[in-house]
């Protein structure tokens, strides 16, 4: 679980890190959009890296969710008495939560998709450049637009702090004196995950970017 975690937070990232350049203009938006899909052409054919990374992110999730709902059924048939049990104290809402939570992340990493990738949901209208597209979806009028990518990207945000932290520990880093360390840095990817993501959305639909 851990290694599929960091790939898909890498991933992640890597796609936050192309979004703040709407905050540069259509041309720059669509410049790096023109770009991935064109890398590596004519080795590869068009979009053949963004489709490489497509399937790896797909196969990452796929396996991380498997793994996940595993040890979680070995863990529930493990404990005889499940109901006497006490939860620890130290148990995070995030980590209380990584179940469902992470059911509904795939469930937006679909939606997404089905959005901005294959087109096959279109809000705001049709659009050829990148740049529009994503300005059409988040108008004000698209309210619910935004208010789902808002509480996918706090899930998202609460799963990676968890998972981070997790990763450390199962990657055996991990230690009593680096814990708070390491607790702090999962809270830092996670606030800038959720500021880097949703800091396009917000700025799309306060008029800041048009």
């Amino acid at each position: 679980m851990a290694v599929t975690g960091v790939i898909f937070v890498l991933f992640v990232l890597a796609h936050m890190y192309g979004n703040l350049k709407m905050f540069q203009g259509a041309e720059s938006f669509d410049g790096y959009a023109h770009w991935l899909r064109e890398v590596a052409y004519p080795a590869l054919p068009h979009q053949g890296v963004l489709w490489i990374l497509r399937v790896t992110l797909l196969a990452s999730v796929v396996i991380h969710a498997y793994a996940a709902f595993t040890l979680w059924s070995r863990a529930r048939s493990a404990r005889q008495q499940r109901y006497v049990v006490k939860r620890s104290l130290q148990q995070t809402y995030a980590s209380r939560t990584m179940r469902w939570g992470g059911v509904i992340i795939l469930a937006f990493i679909v939606f997404h998709l089905l959005q901005f990738t294959t087109m096959t949901i279109e809000v705001g209208g049709s659009f050829d450049s990148p740049y529009h597209r994503m300005v059409a979806a988040f108008q004000p009028e698209h309210w619910w637009v935004y208010a789902i990518y808002l509480i996918a990207i706090i899930l998202l945000a609460l799963h990676v702090r968890h998972g981070v932290w997790s990763a450390l520990a199962t990657l055996g880093l991990s230690t009593k004196k680096r814990e708070v360390g390491f607790n702090a840095v999962a809270i830092v990817v996670a606030l800038l995950l959720l500021v880097g993501f949703m800091a396009t959305p917000t700025a799309i639909l306060l008029g800041i970017i048009k």
